[in-house]
């Protein structure tokens, strides 16, 4: 089912599927989220748990026992409760059951909430431990927006401006996707930009550490803009579809990374996981502007 909540400047629809957010429209009328064309990509904001990208043959191994489970997690394929719904907020909730735990053995509270503020919609997801061992998990997003904006000038037009200026690492990819134990500078113009072009991604997703917390979509052929903010994600993934002309660009704050590559996860090392202590409870927020 979609749920709509929307003030004077801004209306956002998501999904009890995955809760995923299903539109960002301005009250001018303007679509910011990418509408889920098949042809490039289906989704539109993946919501991740308890993993970040892929794991090596789809499996992880946790005290002695492998697990499988699908690349991002399982969240995103699995329908979330409404357990609140305001003008302004929605409340999306999951509990551990019988299935998640075939992929994932432990008790946990999942609760994601959209909350409107002026031209933003903030994106906060809560996680609970109500288990008796530390949990382990990453949580992340994988929004998609439109570019170009509005349809107003061309993908080439296009630019990602940080926030500030500082020198991101780039996390080295195998041609598989996974990760390596490399990593290298990122360029910026000017220090702070990224110019969008397709051939940017015809290696997969950019994965970069040492980012600035806020990153905007812009042009000089268009007023309109988009920003995120994510102050507590410690990377980012900037992705389309590779070897395409995808009219789109997804801005990923992550709290983790995919496997290395040839490296089949032990859940108790993976890297980045949090590990949240029984009766423990943990927020991140990211937050999506509008202009």
């Amino acid at each position: 089912m979609i749920y709509t909540i929307a003030n004077k400047f801004i209306t956002v629809q998501a999904s009890d599927m995955g809760g995923e957010l299903q539109s960002i429209r301005s009250a001018e009328g303007i679509e910011y989220l990418w509408q889920g064309d098949k042809t490039y990509w289906g989704g539109r904001a993946y919501n991740l748990f308890p993993i970040v990208g892929r794991l090596t043959e789809g499996k992880y191994t946790w005290q002695g026992k492998t697990y499988e489970m699908n690349l991002h997690g399982f969240v995103r394929k699995t329908a979330l409760t409404l357990v609140e719904q305001k003008s302004d907020k929605l409340v999306f909730h999951l509990a551990a059951n019988d299935a998640t735990r075939a992929m994932y053995p432990f008790d946990f509270d999942y609760t994601l909430t959209y909350t409107l503020k002026g031209a933003s919609v903030s994106t906060t997801v809560t996680v609970r431990n109500p288990g008796a061992e530390k949990l382990p998990f990453a949580v992340g997003g994988h929004p998609g927006f439109n570019v170009p904006i509005n349809g107003e000038g061309a993908f080439e037009d296009y630019y990602l401006e940080f926030d500030c200026e500082r020198q991101p690492r780039a996390i080295q990819t195998s041609p598989t996707c996974y990760i390596l134990h490399e990593t290298r500078e990122y360029p910026l113009e000017e220090g702070r930009r990224i110019r969008l072009r397709h051939d940017l991604f015809d290696n997969d997703a950019i994965m970069l550490e040492n980012v600035c917390t806020a990153v905007t979509i812009r042009s000089d052929k268009t007023a309109h803009a988009l920003r995120v903010e994510y102050p507590d994600m410690k990377y980012l993934g900037l992705w389309h579809k590779p070897l395409s002309d995808a009219p789109y660009v997804c801005i990923e704050p992550w709290t983790s990374l995919p496997a290395y590559d040839g490296e089949v996860d032990d859940l108790a090392t993976k890297r980045d996981m949090m590990k949240l202590a029984p009766g423990g409870s943990y927020t991140n927020t990211f937050t999506i502007s509008v202009k």
